[in-house]
Parts: structure tokens; sequence; C-alpha cells
């Protein structure tokens, strides 16, 4: 029996107002870089003009057969990281959304692996057709990687303490090849923690960011909406932590700067590429109804034609 995972859209009026720059009919094509369980897709589409397009994203083999549900000749998915965002021609797309949460069903599942609240199979791949499980991975991976998985994604001060720790555990007993057993693993090796976050919850983020390759296919596509987005056209990203809000945040600064050329100072500037224009966070009552959405950040930028 398939059990009934909920998911509440994050940012949900915010982020489809800005993308559709407040059109109530919108004619162009626009993408849904990241389509979950669809909600930032059904909201778009409510949208839409019947000429308008919509293209999503998602290499979640489940948020695949979610999409399949969508009976709409406007609307079509693709099985693909948003990394592959740059295979559509170039200034063909009048908006790109990208929400970077994991979904609540991915959460919820034991199965997925994804979170210390449930014992379940060590996984967190997002698609879990292909590629390398954390389990896998932290069966050979050294200590010194470890380590600097846990530092660099996870923000983590303890990182080289549950580093050791794992590998002392593989070397003793084998490798971890459950949620639980590695949170119990982190618990220990973490002497401190903020009031009311669990000792795993960094190591987690870590892991998961690490295996499914987040922050460089985040970079990836961030680059490729240069390219696909007509001039005029928007860039709305929701991002849950600070790893990823400093990658959207510094792309939007680069691009938003005339650039000039040192060697050549009296030649004329090159053009901005993007034009920031919000950032925008979950009101009081978002957050009271649905607390996963506290961290969340809406940035968004509009392409400009003078580059293009």
């Amino acid at each position: 029996m398939n059990t009934p995972w909920t998911h509440t859209t994050v940012l949900l009026n915010e982020a489809v107002e800005a993308l559709l720059s407040g059109s109530k009919a919108a004619t162009g094509t626009y993408v849904d870089a990241t389509f979950g369980r669809g909600g930032h897709a059904r909201a778009i589409l409510a949208r839409l003009a019947p000429e308008g397009r919509l293209i999503a994203f998602d290499k979640d083999a489940e948020a695949v057969a979610e999409a399949a549900r969508i009976s709409d000749a406007r609307f079509s998915i693709r099985h693909q990281g948003f990394r592959s965002l740059g295979e559509l021609p170039d200034a063909s797309v009048a908006g790109v959304l990208m929400d970077l949460g994991v979904s609540s069903p991915q959460i919820d599942n034991p199965v997925r692996g994804f979170s210390f609240r449930f014992d379940g199979p060590l996984d967190m791949r997002m698609d879990t057709t292909r590629g390398e499980s954390v389990a896998d991975w932290l069966a050979t991976a050294e200590l010194q990687q470890i380590a600097e998985v846990i530092r660099d994604y996870g923000e983590e001060r303890f990182a080289v303490q549950i580093a050791k720790a794992i590998v002392a555990r593989r070397q003793e007993r084998g490798a971890i090849s459950t949620t639980t057993e590695l949170a119990e693993l982190v618990a220990g090796a973490v002497k401190t923690r903020e009031p009311g976050q669990n000792p795993a919850t960094r190591t987690f983020q870590a892991f998961r960011i690490f295996i499914n390759a987040e922050l460089e296919e985040l970079q990836q596509a961030l680059e490729a909406s240069l390219s696909v987005l007509q001039p005029g056209g928007r860039l709305a990203v929701i991002s849950f932590h600070s790893l990823e809000d400093r990658i959207v945040k510094q792309f939007i600064a680069r691009h938003s700067k005339e650039v000039y050329d040192r060697r050549a100072p009296f030649a004329a500037p090159k053009a901005m590429k993007l034009r920031a224009l919000e950032r925008i966070k979950p009101s009081a009552e978002e957050v009271s109804g649905n607390p996963r959405s506290r961290s969340a950040i809406l940035r968004v930028a509009e392409r400009t034609a003078e580059s293009v």
C-alpha cells in the first residue's frame, strides 16, 4: 500500500507572482527546475494562457510519477536534474523557478534515508535509479574525505571527531547501513549543539548535499539560466540553508554589475546580465503553519537585454 506522503509548498504565491511578473495569463514558456511534488507547477499552470508552456525537471523517479498525474497539454517533465537546463534553446524561456528544498515525502519516507527521525537504509539519493548511496560511500571513503564533506557541506565544527568515529566503527563492526546507526554515532561524537537541534542535523545535511552533488548542480543550473532566459525573463530561486543562499546571492550580485576590463580602461564596460529585484522571506503566518519554511529565502532577478 502506498503511503500518501504530503508536502506543503513553501512561498507558493510569492514565487509564482515573482516568476510571472504579475501577469494573470502568461503566454511564454516557463521552467519549474525542481518539480518536487508539483505545488509550484500546478500554481503556474493555473496562471498560464492557453498558448503558455511549462517544462519541469526532476531527477527523483517518484516526483516524475507524481507529474504524470497532471493531464495538461501545456505541461511536460524531464527525468533529469536541473543541471540539464542548458539543453533548452537559447533565449527560449520567460522564467525559471528553482525550489532547492527537499520535499516532505522524501524526508518523511524512511526508505529514502534522508532523516534521522526514522530508521531506514542510509541512502539519501535524489535519483535512486543511479549513483552511490551514502552507505556505499561511507563503506570505503577515507577519513580525511569524510571530515571535509562534513565540514564543508554541513559547517560542522566536530567534523573530524565524527569522521574518526565513522571510520572506527567501520573497522570494528563493519560499515554503517542505517540512519539510526549514523545518528547515534554522531550524537556520541558531538559534545555540544544548539538548543533544539539534533546533533546529527549538520552531518545528514552534509552527506545529502555531497552524495547528490547539490551545490555543483545549482551552480551549473544558474549559469545555464543566463543562456535560456529571454530578455526580461525572471529567475526565482528558493534556498533553505546558507550554503545554497550564498551561491545564489553571489551569482546574482556578480551578474548584476557592469564589468570593466582593466587592460582597456577607456573601453565601454560589458553590460550586466541580470537585475536583482527582490529578497523575500516567509511570513510569520506561513512559518507558524509550516515550520520547515522558516529558513527559506526567495531571491528574484531579471534577465537584461543588453548582453543577450
